[in-house]
């Protein structure tokens, strides 16, 4: 029996950390903006010998993005964290693999989920609401598409009923398992009845102005 999607989501801070992108042709800048559309102040290094001029282009507005044009060499895995390949050559990613388990690497291969320790998410962001969705690596385009669908659910204001709820928890009062009896009372409007924003809000200031 299939035991499901057993991978462990996780948000890293990609401005503390060291990200290498072996390639930059289509996928390479796929990746690229991946990681740049969810924090523009991720370390980026790129090394590749042929380069798009759209990926080129795109790099050109952030600071922490440095590009080698050039064949990769191993010393480029040297102070890195993460692997990202879109080389489209199974004999280098191989030897980039290896080279990566050998130092304890995390890497991703491009379109080959059976070699790669971590694969990139569909991505929803509204804010500072961001959704990660996998498919265990067996259809990015089904990932694709429920993406959509969070676009089409949730509304614009979901932002300011995060900066509410974040405002409401430091100020109440109690210990732990107190604010968080109060916070799911007061936000169950909002799992029951998704666009009721406005019933939510008006319940906090109540809940502000009562203490």
């Amino acid at each position: 029996m299939s035991q499901g999607n057993q991978l462990f989501p996780i948000f890293i801070k990609l401005n503390q950390i060291n990200t290498l992108v072996v390639g930059g042709g289509k996928v390479g800048l796929e990746k690229v903006t991946a990681l740049l559309s969810s924090d523009p102040g991720a370390r980026v290094w790129i090394v590749a010998r042929e380069v798009l001029p759209e990926l080129r282009d795109f790099i050109r507005a952030f600071r922490e993005v440095r590009l080698a044009e050039r064949d990769f060499l191993l010393n480029d895995l040297n102070d890195k964290h993460l692997v990202i390949c879109a080389t489209g050559d199974p004999a280098l990613n191989e030897v980039i693999r290896d080279s990566c388990h050998q130092r304890r690497l995390l890497l991703n291969i491009a379109d080959t989920p059976d070699l790669c320790d971590f694969y990139l998410s569909a991505v929803f962001k509204k804010g500072d609401l961001k959704i990660g969705i996998s498919t265990n690596g067996k259809s990015p385009t089904v990932a694709k598409r429920l993406r959509e669908l969070f676009e089409e659910v949730f509304p614009e204001e979901i932002e300011d009923v995060l900066l509410q709820v974040n405002a409401l928890r430091n100020q109440l009062k109690g210990d732990l398992p107190d604010k968080i009896r109060k916070l799911n009372k007061l936000t169950q409007v909002l799992l029951e009845h998704p666009d009721h924003f406005e019933e939510f809000l008006e319940r906090y200031e109540s809940r502000r102005l009562n203490g």
